[in-house]
């Protein structure tokens, strides 16, 4: 019984995570094992750590995306992030700035645009 419990407590912190990582107010469940094991592990067990905090893994998570060209999934990260307060405008800004001169002018102007529509976007909110 415990097992279950324990389950039970490990996939709702996870999805607790997941929503506040994502910025997400309902995750849906999806079909297959890689829902769960997302949930379970990536967020209930890793984004859970307490060595780092969570805006400091978005911070990593950021230059990944920008490095990987993932402009989706980047997109996500930096409204949550702008949201939440964990980053301003002026700290998005700065990221955009030291961002760019790792990842290349190309991906560094692509960030660039897509903070400040952001910025400005919630600026109108």
């Amino acid at each position: 019984m415990s097992d279950s419990v324990d389950d039970l407590d490990r996939w709702a912190r996870g999805l607790e995570i997941m929503k506040r990582v994502n910025g997400w107010d309902h995750p849906a469940d999806a079909p297959g094992e890689f829902f769960g094991m997302t949930v379970e592990h990536l967020f209930a067990e890793i984004w859970s750590r307490d060595v780092l905090s969570v805006r400091e893994r978005r911070l990593l998570l950021l230059g990944l995306l920008v490095g990987q060209g993932l402009d989706d999934a980047l997109r996500v990260q930096l409204d949550t992030a702008l949201r939440t307060g964990e980053l301003t405008p002026t700290e998005l800004r700065e990221v955009v700035v030291f961002l760019t001169h790792y990842a290349g002018w190309p991906r560094g102007a692509r960030l660039n645009s897509q903070v400040e529509e952001l910025i400005e976007r919630s600026a109108g909110d």
